[in-house]
């Protein structure tokens, strides 16, 4: 079966200030490397706006409204000094919360075998109500949840590999048994949390923090003894993958110094994992990722391997 891709337009239309790194610009590059005739079997879809009740299944409904009202007919309006919301936003982060949903839907139903979403404003530094690090809704948490309340998934595994830790889904799912947590991130940097103490009400928050400076061999270590036998263990039904792709050597905001083959190699060990637990069921999703040309390299690189090129 065929992977796919989901992504909108809107997602050009969240404005941010200029020089801000989250910017409309990182979707054009995924969109220009994916045009490559490597990806010509994709199946393209438009991300749907997702519906309110879904994404209460994460953030209670008065932190929904809230930035719904707080939403700009013109301008923008900060929400912290990282975060801000323009005409645009709102569009653009009800489609990349539905952009996971559908991903989610159609990888459950068995019609594709996994799914890639290249969305933005990302997701998962969004806690359940504090919008904060250009996240808005958490689209991951999204995934998961509706996995479950949809299709009936018992248990889900969210591997996040963004160099910055995503807070936002440690703290929606930190009393969660039934849905595995785990981090390679920087520390220290942004922020702040993801040390290794920190493991759930129910052990199923995994943390494994890398050091500025860190490469291919330490980020493949931590992924091989910490990060990937827990999730084989838990036995998850769906694997939703935090793709963030700042870890790259080339990005600005952090400091390990990762390559595209890194994440490809992540990506196959995932596959693996799902292959033998998840009936193969992956979903994707765009989280950071600041460096143009290490992005565009590392979304290919990492939707290849989705695809079985690798």
């Amino acid at each position: 079966m065929p992977t796919l891709y989901v992504c909108h337009p809107a997602a050009l239309d969240h404005e941010t200030p200029l020089g801000h790194p989250e910017r409309p610009d990182r979707i054009r590059v995924v969109e220009r490397a994916l045009e490559d005739e490597r990806f010509m079997t994709l199946v393209r879809e438009q991300a749907p706006c997702a519906e309110h009740e879904t994404i209460a299944l994460v953030h209670p409904r008065r932190y929904v409204d809230a930035i719904v009202q707080a939403s700009p007919r013109e301008g923008l309006v900060a929400i912290d000094s990282d975060t801000v919301l323009s005409p645009g936003t709102l569009e653009a982060a009800l489609r990349s919360a539905g952009a996971a949903v559908q991903a989610v839907d159609e990888v459950m139903a068995g019609t594709v075998t996994n799914a890639f979403a290249a969305m933005r404003p990302p997701g998962h530094h969004a806690e359940r109500a504090r919008a904060m690090g250009f996240c808005f809704f958490n689209n991951a948490a999204i995934a998961a949840r509706r996995a479950q309340a949809r299709h009936g998934a018992e248990r889900v595994a969210i591997i996040d590999w963004d160099v910055h830790h995503g807070n936002g889904t440690q703290d929606i799912f930190w009393d969660d048994p039934s849905v595995l947590y785990a981090s390679t991130h920087e520390m220290p940097l942004y922020p702040g949390t993801g040390a290794l103490s920190e493991r759930g009400e129910h052990d199923t928050i995994v943390n494994a923090p890398l050091s500025a400076g860190d490469g291919s061999d330490v980020f493949r270590e931590a992924l091989e003894t910490r990060v990937l036998p827990r999730i084989d263990a838990f036995r998850p039904d769906l694997i939703v993958i935090s793709a963030g792709f700042d870890a790259h050597w080339r990005d600005p905001l952090g400091n390990v110094m990762l390559t595209e083959a890194d994440f490809q190699w992540a990506t196959l060990k995932l596959m693996d994992i799902a292959e033998r637990r998840a009936k193969g069921r992956v979903v994707s999703l765009l989280e950071g990722g600041y460096d143009l040309e290490g992005l565009a390299r590392s979304v290919a690189a990492h939707v290849q391997a989705l695809m079985g090129q690798a």
